[in-house]
């Protein structure tokens, strides 16, 4: 069993954390650069700054491209056809719990999840199973769980994961319980979504469709992706440690708070928030405010909640990012509380 944990602890340190890109990258910087690394003089930062930018995007853009071809190869064979068949074979907390499952393995984001939403309502899907697709799809997707791994470890993965499936139930079952089909625009009812008959794809054509997904999604996250590095690197080498621990820290019983406020108006990819959220946690930050603050960003950006207007009236679309924003600071307090169990 030892050698088994060891083995699995090599490959996470190889290829997911990729210790040895890091040391490469701090000798680049150290030999060729001739900068130092460390936090007590201007040049030491400089430094610290660099190799922090060059390694996370080096590392996220890779292990991104990777994960991205694999699980779009995967999940080629959930189309919306298919997606949509198995969702409305059941209802209730049966269905609300499929619904939020699948939401983590379809590739689809906040903004692709509405057309989808939308046929789901046309073909008279019951609520909870909806809108326990349309919160899970944004907030969970594999490519992002592992690249989480690789900054956090695999129990605050798993656990991110476990949560963000719960909220979608809960979050789900809630709204199905409270009958808000006529908060639904009226349109959306009269709107002819496109019906394609389903066919089973060749393995060419997924391999086609996970090249272009890897095209597609590069080209959409990547200045995310660098924004995101940069932040962090500024925080990891200019900003105090007493500073953040201050108005992030556990100290702060307000700290969750403040993360939704702050993540829940930013436009951002969740690989994005990664880096920055990596530098928050090594100056201090309780996990959960870190995990608050990268739901808010995922699920409940300002030009999602825009695009969710034109489908739902305001009612509706209160109470739906009420519960999100309840639910990812509820979460961000007991992740604070529990840290010790998955840090």
């Amino acid at each position: 069993m030892q050698y088994v944990s060891q083995f699995f602890s090599i490959l996470n340190d190889v290829f997911l954390k990729m210790t040895w890109l890091s040391d490469l990258i701090a000798w680049i910087v150290n030999n060729i650069f001739r900068l130092p690394i460390n936090d007590t003089d201007i040049w030491g930062k400089i430094g610290g700054s660099l190799q922090f930018f060059i390694y996370d995007s080096i590392k996220i853009i890779a292990l991104l491209s990777v994960l991205i071809f694999i699980f779009s190869y995967v999940e080629s064979k959930f189309t919306p056809e298919k997606t949509k068949r198995l969702l409305s074979k059941l209802k209730g907390i049966k269905g609300a719990t499929l619904g939020a499952l699948l939401g983590t393995v379809t590739p689809f984001c906040s903004c692709s999840s509405i057309p989808i939403f939308i046929s789901f309502v046309k073909a008279g899907l019951p609520m909870e199973v909806t809108f326990s697709f349309l919160i899970s799809s944004p907030f969970v997707d594999l490519a992002s769980t592992v690249l989480l791994a690789s900054m956090f470890g695999w129990r605050v993965a798993i656990t991110y994961v476990v949560v963000g499936v719960l909220l979608a139930i809960l979050g789900g079952m809630i709204i199905g319980k409270l009958k808000l089909e006529k908060y639904i625009q009226d349109y959306v009812f009269d709107m002819k979504v496109g019906e394609t008959e389903e066919v089973e794809p060749t393995k060419k054509e997924r391999i086609q469709y996970a090249k272009e997904q890897v095209k597609n999604i590069f080209t959409k996250v990547w200045k995310y992706v660098l924004l995101g590095v940069g932040i962090g690197a500024l925080i990891h080498n200019w900003i105090p440690q007493e500073l953040v621990e201050k108005i992030l820290g556990n100290g702060n019983i307000f700290a969750p708070v403040l993360a939704a406020i702050v993540g829940i108006p930013m436009y951002a990819d969740i690989f994005g928030t990664m880096p920055i959220a990596e530098a928050l946690v090594l100056k201090g930050t309780g996990i959960g405010t870190v995990l608050t603050f990268m739901m808010g960003v995922t699920a409940l950006s300002v030009p999602s909640i825009v695009m969710l207007k034109q489908v739902m009236k305001n009612k509706l679309l209160g109470i739906f990012v009420g519960i999100i924003s309840v639910g990812i600071i509820v979460i961000g307090y007991i992740f604070n509380i529990f840290q010790f169990l998955v840090i």
